[in-house]
């Protein structure tokens, strides 16, 4: 298997494995329509590209090797999702959405909320930080890197996307909308377990 397939089979298949980013655009695409799922999906790969630089620049291979730093990151990735969490598992149930609502989410928070929650999950710091350490060779060219960090990030874009446009659609939204107050108490219980999982499992 080549360098550049090793990549694009390992990207994919984490890009698609359920996990907290998943959770976050389905919350944000049912709840608030395509647009904000859309910006969502757009700050996780945004995030994507934080983990890709600072692990090109050397940072990754630090917070890999020091369980220290490592933990930090973890504890604060998981306090947010388990903030977020909490937050959905107690919203109303009964709240009607609408799209042009002030209350809605605005363009820069739903972006945001993708941001952090991609860039605060060590298992993208993982996954990127092993990708380049194990799969790519030192001695590939930079530019070449960089192409494989793009590749991520559009992966995420393209996947989170589709799966905003999925849960935002009008039939599929109009049925999860209905059963709101249990999706958000599926949705928040999902991720403040994702975040209560994260602070407790082994640093390496």
């Amino acid at each position: 298997m080549t360098e550049t397939v090793a990549v694009a089979v390992i990207t994919v298949l984490a890009v698609i494995a359920p996990g907290a980013d998943f959770a976050m655009v389905v919350r944000n695409s049912y709840l608030y329509g395509r647009r904000t799922g859309l910006f969502a999906a757009t700050g996780v790969a945004a995030g994507v590209l934080v983990h890709v630089t600072y692990t090109m620049l050397g940072v990754g291979l630090l917070i890999a090797s020091s369980t220290a730093l490592f933990t930090v990151i973890k504890l604060i990735g998981a306090a947010y999702l388990v903030y977020i969490g909490v937050r959905t598992f107690r919203a109303r149930g009964d709240v009607e959405v609408d799209l042009d609502d002030k209350t809605a989410l605005t363009p820069f928070a739903a972006l945001r909320t993708g941001f952090l929650t991609n860039v605060l999950n060590p298992k993208t710091t993982l996954f990127v930080v092993s990708t380049f350490a194990q799969v790519v060779s030192p001695g590939t060219p930079v530019y070449q890197q960089v192409g494989y960090g793009l590749f991520m990030s559009f992966a995420h874009l393209l996947w989170f996307g589709v799966v905003a446009v999925f849960f935002s659609h009008d039939r599929m939204r109009t049925l999860m909308l209905r059963g709101q107050k249990v999706l958000n108490k599926v949705i928040g219980s999902v991720l403040a377990g994702l975040g209560i999982s994260l602070a407790f499992a082994p640093s390496h």
